[in-house]
């Protein structure tokens, strides 16, 4: 059994936080839920960057712009999953969750030389929370509990698209269709009790383009800029409410239209360069103006985003055993989230290690493994800090389309 604790926020008497879903965050309790922040391949061991950076056989899911690096007759294809192990605490209190998730399914292929393509199945947030809440009866000197479980999340089913118009220029595309449903069940213990059961259903269309500039190599550095702007755009809303009595009785169905969720302007810009065709570096900046949406949340409020990340990739000289085909990969990332509470933004960082296993010299398919360690929200100010550790695997495969078999 899992042990409850309290803490005091501005809109809560008492709170108990504890997820039993595949996210045990406490901060999934605002917005849509906590974002998916597992990229593909080993750029979640690098930080989550990659804006910048050009792998012919491994989808940057990052920026749809290297889509057109894919060499004709080839087929990628990638699955992922991870493992968290958290520490959620407060100034006297602490609990211990583990969550396992599928992390995404992707595809992609050339369609003509210089035009890439990649379709996708990705969770976009997860949400998984338990929380009492503690009021006092209008009055009086005594207080009732309302007893609340969050579930569920929105899913990204995108469809992206990489165009080289330039031999050092990419272009590239994303559309993804944003879809789920947030399960709300509270407990009303007052007398007699009540039962209210919420149903939110979200969807709506998002927008991405993504940029490559590949300058001439110096000294054996290639470097290249990328970026990416993510449209702003609206989710919209619907709920089924179910009300009953703690005998069973039916109260009240009700289908009703919520208030549409704003997803705001965001650009990235990075930079990645390949020295030595050995050691990869990466930098990447994104920002993200909440501010401009209007969107709230009664506990807090939305403040523009930024998020810094950090990467770096190698692989040893060259040789000829299976060692020198392993890619070590280390990274940093930095979050100063969207969320105030208390006057405290919600930020978060993490650290990142792991290594990329080929699984045959004949093609560059390979086993990606990633650990990070970090933490989110802090114990200021009666909130809640979340340490976490993060076990990522993954599958990138690469194919052969049209390829004959020789036997001799």
């Amino acid at each position: 059994m899992f042990k409850k604790f309290i803490l005091s926020i501005p809109f809560l008497v008492s709170a108990v936080l504890l997820g039993q879903n595949d996210t045990s965050s406490p901060y999934s309790l605002y917005g849509l839920g906590v974002e998916n922040k597992t990229s593909f391949g080993g750029f979640t061991a690098m930080g989550n960057s990659g804006v910048g950076q050009i792998e012919a056989y491994q989808i940057n899911n990052l920026n749809p712009a290297n889509l057109a690096n894919i060499p004709l007759k080839s087929f990628l294809y990638e699955v992922g999953v991870n493992g968290t192990y958290s520490t959620i605490k407060t100034s006297d209190l602490s609990q211990n969750t583990t969550d396992f998730n599928f992390s995404h399914l992707a595809f992609a292929f050339p369609v003509i030389k210089n035009w890439g393509m990649s379709i996708g199945l990705v969770p976009y947030s997860k949400v998984g929370y338990d929380i009492d809440i503690e009021s006092p009866i209008e009055g009086s000197t005594s207080t009732f509990t309302t007893s609340i479980i969050g579930s569920g999340g929105l899913s990204k089913l995108y469809w992206g698209n990489g165009l080289k118009i330039h031999k050092n220029i990419s272009l590239g595309l994303e559309l993804s269709f944003l879809f789920g449903t947030i399960d709300q069940e509270s407990w009303v213990f007052t007398n007699p009790n009540v039962n209210i059961i919420d149903r939110n259903y979200y969807n709506g269309a998002k927008l991405k383009t993504g940029i490559h500039i590949t300058m001439p190599n110096i000294a054996n550095v290639k470097t290249t800029f990328g970026g990416t702007i993510e449209i702003p755009t609206s989710l919209s809303g619907t709920q089924n409410r179910v009300v009953y009595k703690s005998n069973g009785i039916l109260v009240e169905e009700d289908e009703n239209t919520l208030n549409n969720f704003e997803l705001p302007l965001a650009i990235t810009i990075g930079m990645s360069n390949k020295i030595n065709k050995h050691l990869t570096t990466n930098f990447d900046y994104k920002k993200l103006w909440w501010e401009n949406t209007n969107q709230y949340d009664n506990a807090g409020t939305y403040t523009n985003q930024s998020i810094y990340a950090l990467g770096v990739s190698y692989i040893p000289s060259k040789g000829y055993g299976f060692s020198s085909l392993i890619k070590y990969r280390l990274g940093i990332n930095y979050n100063t989230g969207f969320l105030n509470i208390s006057d405290q933004k919600i930020d978060s960082y993490s650290f990142s290690a792991g290594v990329g296993i080929p699984i045959s010299k004949l093609n560059a398919s390979s086993l990606n493994i990633s650990y990070s360690i970090g933490k989110e929200g802090t114990i200021s100010n009666n909130l809640i800090e979340e340490n976490f550790h993060k076990l990522t695997l993954n599958l990138s495969l690469v194919g052969k389309w049209f390829q004959k078999q020789k036997i001799f």
